[in-house]
Order: structure tokens, then C-alpha cells, then sequence
């Protein structure tokens, strides 16, 4: 593994970045971006980031038209939207049936093309653009994406059955329909930006993750399905290494032991690829001349490592607490993968055994819940939900169904449609309910939940009755009551968790809103990992925890002062 450098890396015509919300796409992709334009190349940077914060990397706003940066010459920003995008394509969609169908079926279609496909789709629609573009592609040296398109999405541009009335008129088996519907027209610009995203000669793709267990995982699942469609990558950048002549003290040393197990132990297939890594900066990742450092050196002696000893910090007993004196009956606990959602549902369910409550913990996570059961504690009863088996079943389910009816394209479709993040949320739908009814007789702590896009999808189809066949097939008294007892906040509380990081809370705000969308509030929130309140005397990582402040304050205020902040531990 070698220190990351552009200068030294021979770099095609596109570069991507790729990978998990929070793991640095954007810091690697500015770095290079700026390093690559202070040699003399001309370089265009384009984000589709629905998280990006390149406006705090440069100080200043972008559009999608291009920004020329003064500081940098040579380097021209373009900022696509693609929540923005979804909005207009869902609404170019949807537009020519209102007033001809019924409202019931128009909200259906409005959910349908309300999830992460939809916004996939629309962000594919935005590069595309940019990717088939001659005259930017003669004029620049490179073209830079900050984040690429999922193998989900570049598959199902491939299927002939994504193209033809299936989209708009058939409703069995598919849990997102519609996203390519009217846009016949763009076909032949997608087959060539697929193309050349395909074509090595053209095309460099990164991988960036972090020095965790997870996050690397991640990057297994994705290089395998980009592999699928003959879109090879071998190359892996992990961000925010530890490096060994920073160790000073216990909380330096465990955070760079962790580092060094999750890298000895990375997946086996990650070991195919080119893997260099990025040195952890102890200073936020904004301001020009930070991301242009970014890959040379850290400025942590001339950065203040003042920690602000009067901030107060609502603890995690002090949640658990509310739980308990409010009564409620049904917890879940939801964020991103890798913010440590797993372990805060397992932190509350103990935190309430202990108080005498009888609790029934659940997870879909197939590693670490059993690690919740604590032979101290009793009133804690286990189950796990497999969500493998769960969702190989719906499949199969919904195939069978499928291939009564369809041709070998539609199936395709529906073959790729099951492998989407909204149909895997639907698939253990069933098993969520069935656990969430037994709150009558027990407190359920639930590691997850369906997001709130999946609960109005459901909500919506079961006033649609050919939705409701297609999607469940019989509606169980536990699916019907599911809904209205997570929108009764006497009863039901999402605790969501997050890092004190920009992404992390970034994406923790999109969750927030889509639940209340779906009429769920949530009161609680957790800021996890938190260096701000460690013991740390390293000074390095004392000017780390400083940044933090700021993502913290946002989350008090999303919460209106309900956030349980936990330090970062060595588990």
C-alpha cells in the first residue's frame, strides 16, 4: 500500500471516485482535482453528490453550468443536482396523466419515483451529458466525477425491458418502476456513456473507502457488481489512515490498531487491486489550500487544539432515560452503514433490561447481534432476522409470479428490479412487521427500519389494489397496523445516529426529512465516535476532535437539543 499521488498516477481521459457516503470521494476528488490543475492540466470537476459539500471545500456556490476557481487556473467546477434532477424528471413523468387518472394513482406514481433509483437514474441523466460531450472532451485534460453510478443503475440501463411500455404498464414484481419512462430518446447517449465508462483507455475508476470493517466490505460488494457488467476497477484508495509517528497515547495507538486489523483483514478480493491510501489530516477538509494539501502534508502544529470544555452534551443515559419514562413501546434505530446503529440498539435495549423492561431485540445485521446478549442482564430476548434468507425468498416469490405472465426482457427487468435497495427494504418488510406486533407484550428495539420512501411506497399501494398484489400479495393484520403505529410518536421513537462528520449528518438530514414525509418524527438523535470526548492528550487528534463542533451543533439544532453525543471507543 503506497501513499496516494497524482502527480505519479497515470490517469485516463474520465476519472471516477466511488464508494460509501462519509468515506472522503469528494476530499480525493478535489485533492486530485487541484493537484492535477496546479501541474498545468486542464481539468473539469464534476459532482453528483446529492451530499456534496463542495461549496464548503471552495468557499464559494457552483451550478451546473461550470465555475472557473481563481485560485486555481486551470480548474472549472460543475455542481449537478440530482435531488433537483429527480424532482423535474419525476414531474416531466408524471405531468402528462394529472387530471386524467385519479389522485390515489397519481401519489402512487409521485412514491414510485420517489426513491434512490430515481435519483441514480437522474444523476446518470446529468453526466451523461458531460460524459458524451466532445467539445469538453477536447478541450480538457480530465474530467473528474465525484461519485459514479452504482452497477445496479448502469445494469438496469442495459435492459432492453427498461425501454418499452413494461415501465409504464406493467406492475408485477418490481418494486421501483418507472425510472426510464420517457426517455426513449436519451437511449443512444446512455448506450455511449456506458461505453465508455466500459473502456479502460478511457476510463479510470477509484474505489475510496476507510480503514474499516464496513466501509471496505462495501467496495467488495460494488467492484463485484461493476465486474458483472465488465467495468473493472483495480484500483482502491483508503482514506484517513493513521499513521504510526503519530501514536502518542492509548486513544492514538487503539485507533490505529483498529485501522491496521480492518486493512490486514480486508476482503480477499480487494487484494486484486492497486490499493494506495490517503494520510489522516487532523484539519477539516474545507478551504482550498487544506484540499490542496490534502495529499502532501498535515498542518496540525499550526491548528489551535483548543476543545471547548463548556460545550454540554446530553449523554446516552439520559436517552434511554426518556425512553424508558415515556413508555416506548417500539425503537428503532436508523442511519447510514458504519455510524454504529447496531451498537446503540444493543446499548438500549441493556440500558433498559436493567431498569426491569422486558425487551426483544432484533437486527438484520448477520455479525454482530449476539454480541448484544449480556449474561448480566437479564430480560433481553434476541432474534435475528436473516435478511439474506428473507430477501432470497421474496425473489423467488415474485419470479414465480412473474414468469406466469412475462417474456425473457421483462424478466430481466424484474430480475434487476429485485436487486434494488427498495425491494430489500421490502422483503423484510414482513419480518419487521411481525416483530414490531409483538410490542404488546414486549419493548421492541429494532437495529434498522425501512426508510420512509419504502413506507409511504407500501402505504400507498395498499390504496391501489393491483399494488397490493404485486408487493405483498395478501396483507397481514401486522403489515396493515405497521404504518399507523410508527406514525403514533406516543408509542414509537426512530433514534437516528450519525458521525460528528459533514456527509454522515448531510445524509442524517435527507433521512429525517424523508420519515416525516412518511408522518414519522423522530425526537432523539446520537453523534457516535466522537474524539471531542475522548481523554485523548494527542495533539494531533485533540485538533481532529475540533472539527467536529460544528457537525455537532448542526445535529442540535435538527434535533432541538436532543442529541446524545458518545465518545469514540476502542470496540
Amino acid at each position: 500500500m503506497i501513499k496516494f499521488s497524482p502527480s505519479e498516477q497515470a490517469f485516463s481521459k474520465y476519472i471516477f471516485y466511488t464508494g460509501k457516503g462519509g468515506v472522503g470521494k469528494t476530499s480525493v476528488a478535489c485533492a486530485t482535482a487541484i493537484n492535477l490543475a496546479d501541474s498545468g492540466k486542464k481539468i473539469l470537476l464534476v459532482s453528483t453528490d446529492p451530499a456534496s459539500n463542495l461549496q464548503d471545500v471552495f468557499g464559494m456556490e457552483f451550478n451546473n453550468k461550470g465555475t472557473a476557481i481563481d485560485e486555481v487556473p486551470n480548474l472549472t467546477v460543475v455542481n449537478l443536482n440530482p435531488e433537483q434532477a429527480a424532482a423535474e424528471y419525476r414531474e416531466k413523468v408524471i405531468s402528462p396523466y394529472r387530471g386524467l387518472l385519479p389522485e390515489s394513482v397519481i401519489t402512487n406514481m409521485e412514491e414510485q419515483l420517489s426513491g434512490s433509483c430515481t435519483v441514480e437514474i437522474a444523476a446518470f441523466n446529468e453526466f451523461s451529458d458531460v460524459i458524451t460531450n466532445e467539445e469538453k472532451r477536447q478541450y480538457y485534460d480530465h474530467i473528474i466525477f465525484d461519485t459514479a453510478p452504482t452497477g445496479h443503475t448502469l445494469r438496469m440501463l442495459q435492459l432492453p425491458s427498461a425501454w418499452d411500455t413494461f415501465i409504464a404498464e406493467n406492475t408485477t414484481g418490481a418494486s421501483c418502476l418507472g425510472q426510464l419512462s420517457g426517455l426513449e430518446e436519451r437511449k443512444e447517449i446512455y448506450k455511449q456513456a456506458v461505453a465508455t465508462l466500459s473502456d479502460p483507455q478511457q476510463t479510470t475508476l477509484f474505489f475510496v473507502s476507510r480503514p474499516e470493517e464496513t466501509p471496505l466490505k462495501e467496495v467488495e460488494r460494488s467492484a463485484r457488481e461493476l465486474n458483472d457488467i465488465n467495468i473493472e476497477s483495480h484500483h482502491l484508495i483508503i482514506n484517513g489512515v493513521l499513521e504510526s509517528f503519530v501514536i502518542t497515547d492509548a486513544v492514538s495507538k487503539a485507533l490505529y490498531n483498529r485501522q491496521q486489523n480492518a486493512l490486514k483483514n480486508h476482503p480477499v478480493a480487494l487484494s486484486k487491486m492497486h490499493i494506495y491510501y490517503v494520510p489522516l489530516r487532523s484539519y477539516s477538509m474545507t478551504g482550498i489550500n487544506n484540499i490542496r494539501n490534502m495529499l502532501t502534508s498535515d498542518k496540525s502544529e499550526v491548528i489551535p487544539a483548543k476543545i471547548e470544555q463548556k460545550m454540554q452534551f446530553k449523554t446516552e443515559d439520559d436517552l434511554i432515560n426518556d425512553l424508558y419514562t415515556s413508555g416506548k413501546r417500539v425503537i428503532f434505530t436508523m442511519g447510514k452503514g458504519g455510524v454504529g446503529k447496531t451498537t446503540i440498539a444493543g446499548n438500549i435495549a441493556r440500558g433498559l433490561a436493567k431498569k426491569g423492561v422486558d425487551v426483544l431485540l432484533t437486527t438484520t445485521d448477520p455479525a454482530n447481534h449476539l454480541a448484544f446478549i449480556n449474561t448480566k442482564v437479564t430480560g433481553i430476548t434476541v432474534r435475528h432476522i436473516d435478511e439474506k434468507n428473507v430477501l432470497s425468498e421474496y425473489q423467488k416469490k415474485i419470479l414465480d409470479k412473474a414468469r406466469q405472465s412475462l417474456g425473457d426482457a421483462d424478466l430481466s427487468y424484474i430480475e434487476e428490479d429485485l436487486r434494488s435497495p427498495c425491494t430489500q427494504e421490502i422483503a423484510i418488510f414482513n419480518a419487521f412487521a411481525e416483530i414490531v406486533a409483538q410490542a404488546d407484550n414486549q419493548v421492541v428495539v429494532i437495529d434498522t427500519a425501512p426508510t420512509g420512501h419504502t413506507l409511504l411506497l407500501l402505504d400507498s399501494t395498499q390504496s391501489y389494489h393491483h399494488e397490493v398484489e404485486r408487493t405483498q400479495g395478501n396483507i397481514t393484520p401486522a403489515v396493515k397496523n405497521l404504518l399507523p403505529r410508527l406514525r403514533n410518536n406516543q408509542e414509537t421513537e426512530v433514534v437516528i445516529v450519525t458521525l460528528p462528520e459533514a456527509t454522515p449528518v448531510f445524509e442524517a438530514e435527507r433521512l429525517q426529512a424523508d420519515l416525516q414525509r412518511a408522518g414519522i418524527t423522530n425526537k432523539w438523535w446520537v453523534v457516535n465516535a466522537s474524539l471531542l470526548l475522548t481523554n485523548t492528550t494527542n495533539s494531533f487528534l485533540k485538533a481532529k476532535a475540533q472539527s467536529e463542533i460544528q457537525w455537532i451543533n448542526k445535529v442540535n439544532v435538527l434535533s432541538k437539543g436532543n442529541t446524545a453525543i458518545i465518545a469514540w471507543q476502542d470496540i
